[in-house]
């Protein structure tokens, strides 16, 4: 029983070591465009038009991936500087779901199918929830 654990620590050991330069290359990536990119650039981007803004949002939260803690930061912001809500939330899930800057990290490690499919179904899904957030709360 021991030998079994043994070789898993080894084997999950060396899995780790292959992916860590992948890692801190995504991490990487991450932190330059969140560095280079102006959280006021971000209100430029949308228009007012609510279809227009919900794939705006959506797919500059894509392409600027990060954590969760940070898209409710410029979240809050966007909101002060009157983004739609729509867009907001869009942007909101994009960023932590969606990751077209760590796809070609998480196509070597996970297979470029299961990557691009993952990708696909959690941009969709993030309109299709943005988009039932804001009718929901316009119920209310």
């Amino acid at each position: 029983m021991e030998s079994h654990i043994k070789k898993s620590a080894v084997k999950t050991l060396n899995n780790f070591k292959q992916t860590l330069p992948i890692l801190i290359g995504v991490l990487l990536l991450i932190s330059l465009v969140i560095t280079a990119v102006p959280k006021n650039l971000y209100a430029k981007i949308f228009t007012g038009h609510p279809i227009i803004d919900l794939f705006s949002g959506a797919i500059s939260g894509s392409i600027a991936a990060g954590n969760p803690l940070n898209s409710y930061i410029i979240g809050g912001e966007l909101l002060k500087q009157g983004i739609s809500l729509i867009a907001v939330t869009a942007f909101i899930l994009t960023w932590t779901t969606v990751g077209m800057i760590q796809l070609p990290a998480e196509s070597l490690m996970l297979g470029k199918k299961f990557a691009v499919t993952r990708n696909v179904v959690s941009f969709v899904t993030a309109l299709i929830i943005a988009s039932l957030t804001v009718f929901t709360l316009g119920l209310l």
